[in-house]
Parts: structure tokens; sequence; C-alpha cells
């Protein structure tokens, strides 16, 4: 197979020819790395259970395979530009199938979180190869509805994690879901070796190891902070330690990489408005829209009173509507008729009123909460995509994987604050909410348990539905503030 190694030339006629083929199993690579962030929550009382797994140790064997993965988005899109997008795509699958291999054969907890840990490794190579191997194969129009694909997976990922991971325990063990992996990393591993050629960016100079201890460790330290803050506290001197670590070693990264030759994140990047736009987009959109979607599912189990498959399943239009709108190319017409600003406020603002119709929707019914999904779906159909490649799109096609693991490491802090800052508000107005004899209570179901009559329960049902509409207004807000600062920034930066 024939080398790309000048990735700016035409696509040549081998991959013209198999370029859907290819695309297939990029997103099937992309929608099983996204799938396990979600596809644990069904399987928390199992693993407790069977591996006698303490709350630390879930919270572990859930979060170990997110660190890994954002702490080394950039280091990894560096390394599929360096050292080629298909080996580290072969790569990715590798460590990616064999970590899920020792998670479905580990006995103790302690096997399972570094098991995780693993997978985060092959996952942070799968994030950025497969989206910088698609923008290789496709070019013009074709290459926007690839990303739009390509995007769509990851939404779908994020939704059938849920229904999926439901749907194996009912029938076979906790193993099982790990264990699906495998044969699903055999395939695209046969698929990828026969298919897709090489690609990669000449270079000269020596890889910049500092450079990728300092942004991975800075990334993993920040990451775990924000994501532990909610629990923890804020306050709490491991949140604090790690958020200052996480912060200090960022900003090392920063004045190391200024000052050596051959950097694993050419910071000169940012000094283009139409990155710098895009990426800050990218930040302000995860922001509202992962951390709205993460009170819709609170608000699915715990207000209409869903298990957590059946809630994960009822979301599930969600997800195809943006599926269906990218696979028939309809997005994509309507991102190029529109452009890329006015694209991304439209779609957000669909996002927010979909967001809105499925919070004030009542508890009974179907029909309206189905509409609003519609609506997010649309609105995330339309966004997304033109988000994504607005990023690519500021960046020359040998830098491809260096775009992709901006973006995805954007994409996770953006997910992360999104989900910590909109948790801080629905629990602040909660526990504001609960009657005095309830006030220690710092959780849904604790302050339900603690309940001792039918009318304190009913009390607190009340204070948490009011809570979630708080939290899912301000997500709306947030989601729609920052579709039109996204769509402000891009237009300013359009070249002129």
């Amino acid at each position: 197979m024939s080398a790309l190694v000048a990735p700016a030339s035409p696509v040549g006629p081998a991959v013209l020819r198999h370029r859907w083929w290819i695309l297939a199993v990029l997103c099937l690579a992309q929608v099983t790395v996204v799938l396990d962030n979600t596809v644990l929550t069904v399987a928390v009382p199992v693993l407790t259970t069977e591996l006698g797994a303490s709350t630390s140790d879930v919270q572990w064997i859930i979060n170990a395979y997110a660190l890994v993965l954002s702490g080394l988005l950039i280091s990894a899109g560096s390394a599929a530009d360096r050292y080629g997008r298909r080996r580290m795509l072969l790569a990715g699958l590798v460590l990616f199938g064999a970590g899920s291999l020792a998670a479905g054969l580990a006995t103790t907890t302690g096997q399972l979180i570094a098991a995780r840990a693993g997978m985060g490794v092959g996952g942070a190579l799968l994030v950025t190869a497969t989206l910088a191997v698609a923008v290789q194969a496709f070019e013009g129009p074709a290459r926007q509805r690839a990303i739009g694909i390509w995007a769509a997976t990851s939404a779908l990922g994020f939704a059938v994690g849920p229904p999926v991971g439901g749907a194996i325990l009912a029938h076979l063990p906790w193993q099982a879901i790990f264990l699906v992996n495998v044969p699903v990393a055999l395939v695209c591993l046969v698929a990828v070796r026969l298919l897709v050629p090489e690609s990669r960016k000449a270079v000269t100079g020596r890889l910049d190891v500092p450079g990728v201890l300092l942004s991975t460790a800075g990334l993993t330290g920040l990451v775990w902070a924000v994501t532990a803050g909610p629990e923890r506290g804020w306050a709490a001197p491991a949140v604090l330690a790690a958020a200052v670590a996480g912060v200090l070693l960022l900003g090392l990264f920063v004045a190391w990489e200024r000052r050596v030759a051959d950097p694993v994140l050419d910071l000169g990047l940012f000094r283009d408005p139409r990155f710098t736009g895009a990426v800050c987009g990218v930040v302000l959109i995860t922001f509202g829209a992962t951390g709205a979607l993460f009170l819709l599912t609170q608000h699915l189990q715990f207000v209409r009173g869903y298990p957590a498959w059946e809630a994960g399943l009822r979301m599930a239009p969600f997800a195809l509507s943006i599926v269906l709108l990218n696979l028939s190319g309809v997005a994509a017409a309507l991102i190029r008729r529109l452009g890329r600003p006015t694209a991304v406020a439209a779609g957000m603002a669909l996002l927010a009123a979909g967001l809105l119709a499925v919070t004030y929707t009542p508890g009974e019914g179907y029909p309206v909460l189905l509409g609003g999904l519609l609506l997010m779906g649309s609105g995330c159909a339309l966004a997304n995509p033109a988000i994504v490649e607005a990023v690519l799109s500021a960046l020359p096609p040998e830098r491809a994987g260096a775009g992709a693991g901006v973006d995805g490491t954007m994409t996770e802090v953006g997910g992360s604050l999104g989900v910590a800052v909109l948790g801080a508000v629905l629990n602040a107005r909660f526990t504001a909410l609960l009657p005095a004899a309830l006030a220690g209570a710092d959780s849904f179901p604790a302050a339900l348990a603690a309940a001792g009559t039918d009318g304190e329960r009913g009390v607190v049902r009340d204070a948490f539905r009011v809570a979630l509409e708080t939290g899912q207004t301000a997500g709306a807000a947030a989601v729609l503030a920052g579709g039109l600062v996204t769509a402000y920034l891009l237009h300013r930066a359009r070249p002129r």
C-alpha cells in the first residue's frame, strides 16, 4: 500500500474507491471509544457486588479511562502527524482491544482500574487518528459530510451506552461489557490494514518529550480536579492541589513550547483567528451541551422514574436524528448553504429550544419529550460538524492530527466543566429548597432516604424537580450563549 507522505496532495485513486468503507471503519472505532465512556453507568451495582468495589473504587473504574484519554489527546494527535496516522490508528486498536481483554479478565478492582487506564491510551490514539485519517481521505464537500458523520457517531456512542450496557447485563455477566470490544477491535484492525494508506507530516526534529510529559500531566490534573470537585468539594486539599498543579504544569508547557524547535503543539496556530475562534467555540458549546445532557439523564431517571438503561433508550431519538441528518447529507447541505457561523448559531438555538421543551414538559406522556429530543438532535447535527470543520479548516492538512488532538482536548475540558458547573448549580438549588430537617442531605437519594413521611418525600421530589429545571435552564442559556459567541468569533475571523 503506497504511503501518502505528502498529505497536501490530491487524494489517490485507491483511497477514492474505498473512502466510504474507510469512513465506516473509522466510525465503528470511534463509536466504540465513546460508548465506553457511558456504558458503565448501568454496571455500577454489579461491580459493587461482585468485585466488592467501594464508592472510591467505582469512581476510579469509571474515571480512569476518561482521565487518561483526555490527558493524552494532544500528544496522540502530534504522534499521528509525526509517526503516521495509519500506524497510530493500528496502535490504538491494539491497545484498546488489549485493555478491553484485560478488563474482561480482571478479578480485582485494581486490575480493572489499570485495564481501563490502558484502554484510555488506546482511546486517545483512536479519537485523534480516526478524525485525521478522515481528513486525509476526503476533499471538498465530501470532507464536510464525512466530518459530520464522524461527529454523529460520537453522539450515537454517548446515547446508546446505557441501553447497550443494560441489554448486555440482562443476559451476560459484567465482563461481557468489555469483552465485546475485542472482536470489534480485531475487525477494525484487519480493515485498516487492507483499506487505509499511510500519511504523515514530514518532520526532521526530535520528539518533544518534555512537552508530551507536561501536557499529559497538566491536563490530567486539571480534568481530575474539575471531575472530582463536585463530589469531594472544591475546597478539598486534593482537588485544590490537583487544580493548582495542573494549571502550573500547563503554564510550563506553554513556556516550553514557545522555545522548542519542534513542539508537540505549535502555539503559532493560535495566532490564526479562525483557529482561536473555533477552539473557543468547542469549549463553549460542549460546556453547555454536555452539562445540559448530564442533567437531562438525571431528569429522566429521578423525575420521570426511568431506570438508567430505559432513560438511555428514550434518549435514543436524540442521537438517531443526528446520525440520520448527517448520513443523508442534509446537515452538510445546510451548513454549506448557511455558512459555518450561521449554522453554529442556528444549531445551538435549536438545541437550547429542545432542552427547554424537554425540561418543562409535563411528567406524563412521551410525544412532547420526543419532539424536544428531535429538536436537540437537529441542532447538534447542524452545529457539531460545523465547529469541528472550523477547527480543522484553519490548519494545513499535514497537521490534521494536531487539530484532532486540540478539538478532542477542548471537548473533554468543556464537557467536564459543563458537568461540574451545572451540577453545582443543581446541587446548590436543591439543598436550598430542602426543608430544615433534611438540610444535611447532599444528594437526591440521600434526602429521599432521610425523609420520614410521604409528605417529606413529596417535598424532596418537588425540590429536586425545581432544581433540575433551574440547572437545565442555565444549561440551555449556556448553549445559546456559546453558539452566539462562537458564531460571532467565526464570523469575525472569516478571511476578507
